[in-house]
This record gives structure tokens, sequence and C-alpha cells, in this order.
């Protein structure tokens, strides 16, 4: 039996994936990857790390499964976005650790930017903001910041890509990223889907340091035959959000998905023109299949969501592991009026503050560590219903329903929650693995595995949905509550 062969690596792992023609997940296999914090709001990985946890992945996977390497038709690539590496071209040696997407260390440069007037000329162009968040101003900093890099990348001797171009270099030697990714950076102008010299001169970026621009499905280059055992086609790459919503056919204007990992990314499909935000929120393109033209989507990003409860349980000690959150917020029949804004990279979309920090309130000698929990779950919906918020004024039209994905996806306490604050009913799938499951399928497309998205679309199938179920009073007040609580952890790193 044929399989494509999926890599989702991601901000806490790297996972592999295989799945066969009628979209049945066979095999998975993780392997954690280190979180480096070098300084506060400074979060790094070892881009050796990355390559060696997600080719360990992909064994594991293939053993599980007994499955050869003769087997597997194509591989498709979905990767934490907007982290940067920067390596050497001759040596194949990154020159720094990756600065994470969560990184906040750029907040100064962007600030200057923004006080220059340069925010809507960028925002004209790329659909972003001015944020720490993107990588332009991650690759700017590693050239100013590492001994000789400027003149070393102005020479065309160095490689700069988000995690995508990093893998794909490693498995093919070749230097290129596709155009999902790309959107990411600030540095793509998002009409003519290329890069754009204005931008790469504001932010200081020689045109020689960047891949080059390809489809997210469609034969793009072949794994060296020493990786993996032997030559498959890289025929899929898409950054992990634009995956998941194409891993959850939310493949019509319209349709939305929200992924709950380390961050949450609720992301609309706004069809083949791009949609630009008036509510700060962010237009990227969600995926370029082969011989068509893009499509693009509207993006909320909030910087943490799973890494709340990762906090709760490395940080406070009051969980052994993060499952166990929901078992202890179900202790309590509400927060008992506490607030957790869990701000502790700075506040996404649609605020925007990269001084915010988290914050607890509402707490009395009667708060016990199940309102605590409680009120984390709370605030990564409250987050999302903010996202949804400001995604519908800019739709003009309601949300009729949300699909959903992601490791905290599982929790019944956190969607029926999420359900209620929204006021939207919530759909979970049989298979929440939706960010690999969508790299296969724009591989598996790309080879012709599955002759077209009709017949994928099939292969979704719903596991449960959670209705609101929440008075109108009540949602009322914890918003309320929610945005006082926001409001005070605005500008405490300032």
């Amino acid at each position: 039996m044929p399989y494509v062969l999926a890599m989702d690596q991601g901000t806490s792992s790297s996972r592999a994936l295989l799945v066969d023609g009628a979209g049945t997940v066979v095999a998975t296999a993780q392997q954690p990857l280190t979180q480096h914090y070098p300084q506060p709001g400074w979060v790094e990985h070892d881009p050796e790390e990355i390559w060696e946890g997600q080719g360990y992945a992909v064994r594991q996977v293939l053993a599980a499964a007994g499955v050869g390497i003769g087997e597997v038709k194509a591989l498709g690539i979905a990767n934490q976005r907007e982290t940067v590496v920067l390596w050497d071209r001759a040596t194949g040696k990154p020159l720094h650790p990756a600065l994470v997407w969560q990184d906040r260390r750029t907040a100064p440069q962007c600030v200057r930017l923004r006080e220059q007037g340069h925010e809507e000329e960028v925002r004209a162009k790329t659909g972003l903001l001015l944020d720490p968040y993107f990588s332009s101003t991650k690759i700017a900093w590693l050239l100013d910041q590492v001994p000789g890099a400027r003149q070393r990348a102005e020479r065309g001797e160095l490689a700069v890509g988000t995690v995508d171009s990093w893998l794909v270099w490693k498995l093919s030697g070749e230097h290129l990223t596709d155009l999902s990714n790309a959107s990411r950076t600030l540095l793509l102008d998002l009409r003519r889907a290329c890069w754009d010299q204005e931008l790469l001169d504001l932010f200081g970026i020689p045109a020689a340091l960047l891949p080059r621009i390809v489809p997210s499905s469609g034969v793009v280059a072949r794994t060296r035959p020493e990786h993996l055992g032997g030559s498959l086609p890289i025929a899929g790459i898409a950054g992990d959000q634009q995956a998941a919503l194409f891993g959850q056919q939310c493949t019509r204007p319209g349709m939305a998905k929200n992924t709950y990992g380390t961050g949450c990314f609720l992301l609309r499909h706004t069809g083949a023109l791009p949609v630009f935000s008036r509510h700060r929120l962010l237009t990227t393109v969600a995926w370029q299949l082969q011989g068509r033209p893009p499509e693009y989507a509207l993006e909320g990003s909030v910087f943490v969501a799973g890494a709340a409860v990762q906090w709760l349980r490395d940080g406070l000690g009051i969980i052994e592991s993060a499952a166990q959150v929901n078992e202890l917020a179900a202790t309590v029949a509400d927060s008992g009026g506490v607030v957790m804004v869990p701000a502790f990279t700075g506040l996404g979309a649609p605020h925007w503050d990269p001084e915010a920090r988290g914050a607890i309130f509402g707490l009395t000698r009667g708060t016990t560590a199940g309102h605590l929990a409680r009120a984390t779950l709370e605030g990564i919906a409250l987050q999302v219903a903010d996202l949804l918020a400001a995604m519908e004024a800019d739709a003009g039209e309601p949300l009729r329903a949300l699909r959903v994905d992601g490791g905290a996806a599982a929790s019944e306490l956190l969607m029926q929650l999420q359900a209620d604050l929204l006021g939207v009913p919530v759909e979970r799938p049989m298979q929440t693995e939706t960010t690999a499951l969508g790299a296969a399928y724009l591989a598996g497309l790309g080879v012709g595995f599955w002759p077209d998205q009709a017949a994928l679309a099939g292969q979704w199938r719903l596991e449960r949905r959670f209705t609101p179920a929440m008075a109108q009073d009540t949602r009322t007040a914890l918003k309320e509550r929610w945005q006082r609580a926001l409001a005070r952890s605005r500008g405490w790193g300032g």
C-alpha cells in the first residue's frame, strides 16, 4: 500500500505522520524540542536539534508502521512559522541558535520603524504589522550581532530561512520556501507574490540571503538518499497554521479553524483575493497549489495558549501533566472571580502589545489551585473570543461554526468554554493532528496521490460538536472582567 509521509516541526516538538490513500493516519511519532530562554523575552532553538529530532521522528514512524521508504510516494513539511535560522552555505552549519517566533528581542527596532511612520507602508504590502513576531527584524538582528555575518551575507556566503527552508536544505541541498511561509516574513509583496526590494532595503536584508519561493503543493525538490534511505519528492510545504487550515478542509471562503498548541491561531479562508484587516488582524497566504493562483486567509495569533498550561506544570508545579489541568479545573464551578491573562511573551492580535506581561487578578484567601486552572483555560478561550470578534467585524458576517485542532482541543472543558464564550458551535474532528495531515494532503496532491481537492473533502469527519450553553449575561460578565484585566496587563514590560 502506498503512503504519504509528513513532517510537522513545531515549537515544542518534532512530529512525523504516515497517511494512506483514505486519509487514515497509520502511525505517528514525536520527539520533544528543547526551549532555550537566554534572557527574559528571548526564545531560541538549536537548529541541529530540530534537524536531528525531525529525522528521529521519521525513522520512528516508519518503523512503527513497518513501512519501507519505497512505499512512500511523497514528503510534506509543515513548520513553526517566523522562526529564523542563519547558516553557512558551504558547511551547512548554523551560525547562531534559531530565533523563535515567540522571541521579543527586536521589539525596540519595531517601535523605531513604527515611530518613523513605516507601519502603514509595511501593512499595505505584506498584510502584517510591525511586530517582533515576524521574521524580518530577527534576520536583521542576526546580521548585526553575529560577527562578520552582514558582510558574508552580501557576498552570498550565507543563507537564511524559516524552519521549512532549513529542513529542505538539510534534506536536499535546495534553498527554497513556500509562499505561505514567505508571507510571514514582512518581506513579501502579497499581491505580486515575490520578495519586495523596498522592504529588503527597509530592514537591511541582502536579497542573496533569501530562499527561492515555490508553490505549497507540487514537487519542488528531492531528498538525498542518505537521509531517509531513499530519494523522496518533497511535494508539499506550508506553515503549520496554513497546513492545519488545509488539513481541516477549510478550503472555501468563510470556513475557519483554530489550532490550540503552544499558541492559538485562528484562520478564516477568504478566497482568491487578500482581505486587509481593519481590526489589526493579519492577512496571509493560505497556500498556493501548483499551476493555480494563491489563496488567502485572515489570521489572528495568540502567542500563549497551551504554553500557559505548561507554566502551571513547570512553573508552579500545581499539575504533573498538561492533561491534569482539566481535572483540576473541574473541581470548581467557576474561576471564583480570578482572571488569568497569559501574556507571557506579550499580546498578539488584535492587541499587538509586546510589552504586555502575564498577570493574575482577583486572588483572595479562598482562591485554590482549581480556580487558577479554570482561569487559565478561560484565559485561552477569551483570547480566541477577542480574535473572532475582530474577524467577524472584518468579514462582515458571523461565523457559523469553528473547527478546532491541536493538543489542547482534546480538553472537553476548554472546548465547551470556547463554544460558550464564542456563542457559536465548536467542531472537533476525528483526527486532530490536522497540521501534519494538511502537509500530507498538499504533498499527495503534488504528486497525484489524490487526484484533486474533491477527493479529500470527504475525509474530514466530525468527532464531537460543542454547542453554546452559557447564559448571555454570564458570557457578557466574563468578557467585561477579561477586558478590565487585559487593560491592566498592557505595557507592563515597558
